[in-house]
């Protein structure tokens, strides 16, 4: 073809394509199960006047929002007010973390744990090695905190190993993990059947990620209950082999400790005999612990089904202050309707009033989905009904008697997910669900501070 039937010829198709530009139906056109579809004149113009969320810009404001100036009781009065930051209070209490703050501060000759159920969101450690970071540097304390005994799931913090005759049962996976026969699941929402004995390695991480409060701990512990068969347990570091502290609850569930009077990088546990083993922690002598448990695929609606007994029990043992219950996520998908809402948080009710039964020594914190992308129109927004269920999971907290923390609208809200993804380096997956470690820092540094302004200002109504 000569070059001006080849100008000719182009200028007709960009003319065709723009035609359909114009005038293509905005919804597309209907053939059999298929929707054809155009894009949109008017909806690129709407798009390209739409605001984006400007994630350097929101995470400044976020640390700004942070910085007291002025008057401090100014202060404290707008932050607990007027900060879409802050930690959402039953009543707008601000004294309702003070019974935590107590013992955290008292947490010089014992540890306080602070327990972080979540699901795959936290994975990895993340998030939990933020919080755990910021609260010992704050009140003390070296570890990772607890852990199954048997694992699949990788910790950004902690190595371990186990050999010998254990079983795992969990309380929620897909088809290739084993139910147990009763509802003795433990804390960790799973549990291990021992039969003969055998060995758990720990070797604190050495990941470039990891904190270096994580990197030693100076006690180990196990957590569990049924013994038989001669059952026995010591636990070594190199040369060193102290003796157990063992606290046994009326029910029979035992907290078995080894302080091995200094910070180690590695210990083994040796077993022997049968036992149901609920988890084992690494931690220091004294200070703050926070167990990382993610529950992949978890909605956060099964405690009511783990033993109420055995639950109360190992948080009394465990000195649990306060109960993170980060979830929301995996409900998203089949969130059609309000109904839906409504009967999600009358579920998630169900487990804040179980939590409150086993551990009523501990406060609880909710905290909600972040922004979840889901592809529409050619275009990745919000899920439908997601701030729906955001406002509707904050109500039902401060209902009964559990703080909330939004971390939806502190990421920027409405189709931020999308530019935390775009963002260098990418704070969120390709899947414009889960962040990544980057973004999970931002975001657990976040919470973090605005937990820790609560207590700047119990210290400050302390000293006045």
């Amino acid at each position: 073809m000569r070059p001006r039937q080849v100008l000719i010829f182009l200028l007709g198709v960009f003319a065709l394509i723009g035609a359909g530009w114009l005038a293509f139906p905005s919804d597309g056109v209907k053939a059999g199960p298929v929707t054809l579809r155009f894009p949109s004149f008017a909806k690129m113009a709407a798009e390209a006047r739409e605001k984006k969320v400007d994630v350097d810009s929101v995470l400044t404001a976020v640390e700004e929002r942070f910085h007291m100036r002025g008057d401090t009781l100014d202060y404290y009065h707008r932050f607990f007010t007027e900060n879409p930051d802050r930690i959402y209070l039953p009543g707008d209490d601000y004294t309702f973390f003070d019974s935590v703050f107590i013992r955290m501060a008292a947490a010089d000759t014992s540890v306080v744990r602070v327990v972080h159920y979540g699901d795959s969101q936290i994975e990895m450690d993340r998030m939990s090695q933020d919080l755990r970071d910021a609260l010992q540097e704050r009140f003390g304390g070296i570890g990772t905190g607890m852990f199954p005994a048997l694992s699949n799931v990788p910790s950004a913090s902690i190595q371990r190993y186990s050999s010998g005759g254990f079983v795992q049962y969990t309380m929620y996976g897909d088809s290739t993990t084993q139910r147990a026969g009763h509802s003795r699941y433990g804390p960790m929402a799973q549990v291990v059947q021992m039969t003969g004995g055998g060995t758990i390695s720990l070797r604190a991480t050495r990941n470039k990620t990891a904190r270096e409060r994580t990197k030693t701990f100076q006690t180990v512990s196990l957590l569990y209950g049924r013994p038989g068969g001669g059952f026995r347990a010591r636990a070594t570091s190199d040369t060193l082999r102290p003796q157990a502290t063992v606290q046994t609850s009326p029910g029979g569930t035992t907290l078995m400790t080894w302080d091995f009077g200094r910070p180690v990088e590695k210990a083994n546990i040796v077993l022997g005999g049968n036992a149901e083993i609920y988890g084992v922690s690494a931690d220091g002598a004294a200070g703050v612990a926070v167990d990382n448990i993610p529950l992949r695929g978890c909605s956060g609606t099964i405690f009511t089904r783990i033993n109420g007994n055995l639950m109360a029990e190992s948080m009394e043992l465990e000195n649990a202050a306060l109960i993170i219950l980060q979830f929301g996520g995996n409900y998203m998908p089949v969130t059609t309707s309000t109904e839906r809402v409504v009967n999600y948080c009358k579920m998630i009710t169900d487990q804040i009033q179980y939590f409150h039964k086993v551990a009523p020594q501990a406060r609880i914190l909710f905290i909600g989905p972040s922004d979840m992308g889901t592809s529409r129109g050619g275009r990745i927004v919000t899920r439908p009904r997601l701030p729906e269920m955001v406002d509707s999971l904050k109500a039902t907290a401060l209902r009964n008697d559990a703080a909330y923390w939004d971390m939806f609208r502190m990421m920027g809200g409405e189709n931020s997910m999308v530019q935390w993804v775009k963002h260098q380096p990418p704070y969120a997956g390709a899947d414009y669900t889960h962040f990544t470690p980057a973004g999970a820092q931002k975001v657990g540094e976040a919470l973090s501070k605005s937990f820790l302004t609560y207590y700047d200002y119990y210290l400050l109504r302390n000293a006045r």
